[in-house]
Formats: C-alpha cells, structure tokens, sequence
C-alpha cells in the first residue's frame, strides 16, 4: 500500500514529528505520521525545558496558547561550587518575555496530538517500523505493510531498530537524577545552573517548586536516587547549596544516562533523521529538545521551498545538512564543552572557569550573543 503520491511520511508521532507535520502542512505538503506506542500510551513524566526560539515555533502553528502549566524562566543564575564567578541572564535585558519555559512534556504532547486531529492529519498508532529501504522511501512495518512516499522522516527519538552507527559519541559515564523539588523561597522564575566537578546541576522554575536534573557518575547517581527523601534532601543542599534556602520536599526520583552522539541524515535515499534520532545532547544549558524542533522547522520550511517532484532528492537533503549543521554541531560542542571543562576540580581550569562566568557578566555583549545562541541556536 502506498501512502499519497507526494504525501510524506514521518515516523514518530511525539513533539519534533508533529512539530514537523503541522508545519509541512502549513508549507500545503499532506504528512501521514506512524507511532509505534498505543494511542493510549502511558503519558510521559518528563520535563521540558522549551527555549524562547521554540516558543515562536509553536506560536506559529496555533499551539503555544492551547498549553497549560508553563512556567516562564526570566532569569537565569550561572555559578560554579567553591570558586569565584557568576553569571546572570535576564529577559529584560534581552527584550523577550522570558528566556525559556518549564513544563511537562505530557502537556506539550497532549496539545499537539489534539493539533494534529484538529488539521486532520493522519496518525496511526501502534505501527511500529520494521525496515526502510536503502535508497527508495520505501518502509516495512512490523505489520507487514509496505509504505511508499517521496520522502521518509525519521523522528522516534532513535528508539527504533535502524539506528545507524553514530559519526561521532561519547559516553559521559554520567547519569541525571531527575524530580521535582520544593524549595524554602520562591522561585520567582530564576533558575539555576550550578557546575561541580561531578557535574553540573539545574533548578528550573516548574509550578510551585522546581524541577532538578542533578548530573553524577553512574555509581553515585544509583546511590543518591536511592536515598531516603531526608538524606536526598540534605545531600542536595550539600551539594547546591543554600541560595533557595533549604530543600524542603522531593518527589520520587528517576534516572537516565548521558551520551553524545550524532548520527546526522542520511541524505540521498530519501530518508532523513531528525531530533534524537539524529542527535543526542548533554541537557546541560537545556539544547537538546530545542535543536530538534528546529530540525523539524527548518526541514518542512525546506521541503516548501523545493519542487514537488523534487522533495527528498539527493540535492533537497544535503542542502538540509548543509543548513542544519552550523545549529546541531554548535550545540554538540557547545554543552560537551561546557561538560569537559566545568566537571573536573583543576585549579588552573577552575581559575579560568571563574575567569569566564565573570566576563560573561561583565561584558554585554558578550551576554547577549551567548543568551541569543540558548534561545535561538547558532544562527542567533
């Protein structure tokens, strides 16, 4: 069975696929998007942390205002534990309504599954992908349907069994513990990210308390998950510190591990990959989710701009990567460098760290172009 003659198919039916298919129906291009998990999946219970720049995405498609239980960050404080320097960022000072968002990705899901039946896009649940063709759209499902289409956007957050070998990886051999946490104070909209030799650890402003993503090595993030409430609680105080006073509640704790890879597209056989099935990132300065709706922005915007006989050529996709990768790879080397360098004790680098945080905040300029680059990705 094939899919329409010039109707693209998306695999992946979460937020960077149905980003991409309301917005390739915004370009007048028909999508049919195929999920894996059950219309009646369980809900996700992460957290998101969603960039000025993502904002504007979804205010685009008629999404952003049909979302519940965001939080705005509007300023963000930037340290490093037991040495000197500190930054802070500010939307007034950058002339936007906050500098990212806070919610949870169950909402953001939810609002876009029901945009997707609003447009009457096309969403089969439960279709799980078995193979794709080299060098033809040509997709087998696990069903034993065969799907073809112009074009084959992978977007399954790399869950699938067709990943290919990653161009490049590391494996931090780190973990995030990951809550929600009630603070003594107020938030007030900051949030936090605070850099320790063990890794960095954020406060993000969710609802009335905060979401954490506390980065440690494998044994010891088993070891602090597994704390009781009390002596989890007093470790992260030991640990942050007590600029938010003391931590007063923490909700059960979760765990995942961090890596870099980067596996890029696959441009000349009609298929490409986009967000985490392309690209994996620290969530250190929160890029990772925000570089895959771009991905999905820019992808649909791309294929409004190309011929119909022409989408999902060889020319359309490498000119895809071509525009794609000053965005995907600054991020890669902007939070690995961020890890590698503030996750150690070294004097020498502990100095320079300092050295830095301190010109970030005394030198406008320099605030602003790293602030526009978190908000918006390498093209500022």
């Amino acid at each position: 069975m094939d899919a329409g003659v010039n109707e693209i198919l998306i695999v992946g039916a979460g937020p960077v696929g149905a980003v991409c298919a309301l917005a390739l129906q915004q370009q007048g291009i028909a999508a049919r998007v195929l999920e894996a998990q059950p219309a009646d999946a369980r809900a996700d219970t992460r957290t998101l942390a969603l960039s000025h720049g993502s904002r504007l995405i979804l205010e685009r498609l008629g999404v952003w205002d049909k979302l519940t239980d965001v939080t705005p960050i509007t300023r963000i404080h930037i340290s490093q534990r037991g040495a000197l320097g500190v930054a802070r960022l500010s939307a007034d000072e950058l002339g936007v309504p906050a500098l990212g968002y806070v919610l949870p990705y169950a909402v953001l899901t939810a609002a876009l599954k029901q945009a997707l039946t609003d447009a009457g896009i096309a969403v089969e649940y439960g279709v799980a992908m078995d193979r794709i063709e080299s060098g033809a759209a040509t997709l087998h499902t696990v069903d034993g349907r065969t799907l073809a289409a112009p074009l084959v956007i992978v977007a399954d957050g790399g869950r699938g069994d067709q990943v290919p070998t990653p161009r490049f990886e590391r494996d931090y051999d780190q973990m995030a513990v990951v809550c929600d946490v009630q603070t003594e104070l107020p938030h007030a909209s900051r949030a936090f990210e605070r850099f320790t030799p063990e890794g960095p650890a954020a406060l993000l402003p969710k609802g009335d308390r905060y979401a954490l993503v506390w980065t440690a090595s494998n044994v010891d993030a088993q070891r602090i998950a597994a704390l009781p409430d009390s002596e989890f609680l007093a470790a992260l105080y030991r640990h942050f510190g007590g600029r938010q006073g003391l931590f007063l509640h923490a909700s059960p704790r979760k765990t995942f591990p961090l890596r870099l890879a980067w596996t890029g597209n696959e441009a000349g056989d009609r298929v490409v990959r986009i967000g985490n099935a392309a690209q994996t990132l620290h969530p250190v300065a929160g890029q990772g989710f925000n570089i895959g709706l771009r991905d999905a922005w820019e992808l649909a915007s791309l294929c409004g701009d190309t011929p119909a006989s022409e989408i999902g050529n060889a020319a359309m996709l490498a000119a895809y990567a071509r525009g794609r990768r000053a965005d995907v790879l600054g991020g890669l080397g902007f939070t690995d460098f961020l890890v590698r360098t503030f996750s150690n004790d070294i004097g020498l680098l502990q100095h320079a760290r300092g050295l830095g945080l301190l010109a970030l905040e005394a030198l406008p300029p320099l605030k602003t172009f790293v602030a526009r680059r978190m908000m918006f990705g390498a093209r500022g």
